[in-house]
């Protein structure tokens, strides 16, 4: 899971608590992003791709593909 900031890990770890409570044999794996990226979230590229803003220097191309075909299908 990946864990970006504080509220991100407090999240992450009531679920991975709940995990483990429901299938004991889940283990969770917490990841930490370099620093640069730490305050993009998939919530704030869409909407700033929403709003028509240029999200090209946030993600790799099939996902501004993806992004910019879903748009179009609306």
């Amino acid at each position: 899971r990946g864990v970006r900031m504080i509220s991100d890990f407090e999240y992450e770890f009531q679920m991975a608590l709940t995990n483990r409570k429901l299938a004991d044999d889940i283990e969770t794996i917490f990841l930490m992003p370099h620093e640069s990226y730490s305050y993009i979230s998939s919530r704030l590229i869409k909407e700033v791709a929403s709003l028509g803003g240029d999200i090209r220097a946030f993600v790799p191309d099939f996902v501004l593909a993806a992004i910019q075909a879903k748009a179009a299908a609306k």
